[in-house]
Parts: C-alpha cells; sequence; structure tokens
C-alpha cells in the first residue's frame, strides 16, 4: 500500500528544474550541486507533476499514453522515491 494519496498533486520539488537535456538525450532533473538522468518511465512521470494533477490523473494519464493497465503500484512507488530526494513535493 503506498503512503502516497491519490488526491495528492505533485510538484517538481523547490530548487530541483526538469528539462530535456540533448548531449544526454534524455529528461533530466538540475539541481545546484548537480543532474540526475532519467530513464524514459521516470521521466513520463516527473514531466506530469506539475502541481495540477493529482497522483490518480497521472496513473490514469500514463496508462492511457502507454495503453497499458496496472501501472499504478510502479508510479506511486517512484513518486515516494521521489519524495524520499525531494525532486517532488506533494500540494494539496
Amino acid at each position: 500500500m503506498s503512503l502516497v494519496n491519490t488526491s495528492a498533486r505533485p510538484a517538481i520539488g523547490g530548487g530541483f528544474r526538469l528539462q530535456w537535456e540533448p548531449a544526454q538525450e534524455a529528461h533530466v532533473l538540475l539541481y545546484p550541486e548537480g543532474m540526475v538522468k532519467l530513464s524514459h518511465s521516470a521521466a513520463a512521470i516527473l514531466t506530469r507533476c506539475d502541481g495540477e494533477r493529482t497522483v490518480a490523473d497521472i496513473v490514469a494519464d500514463i496508462e492511457r499514453a502507454y495503453s497499458a493497465t496496472g501501472l499504478s503500484a510502479d508510479v506511486y512507488a517512484f513518486i515516494e522515491l521521489a519524495l524520499e530526494h525531494s525532486w517532488v513535493e506533494l500540494r494539496p
């Protein structure tokens, strides 16, 4: 069971910037001390963390975009990991 509420609205954490990095051919999270190169699936989740969409909205959007079902556990697990690293923050 996830510790993240389905109605939470994740947003990129303060001090981080999400962007496409052509040299890396990937999305990255930039922060003052460095950079995190994101996998395709991590980028798919984080690009949807805009502070407006709920976690449930993000799951539904990703499942629609990839014509898949049953991705909620993976999305919730990644958001929990992102919270631990302060990559995202939850908005009410």
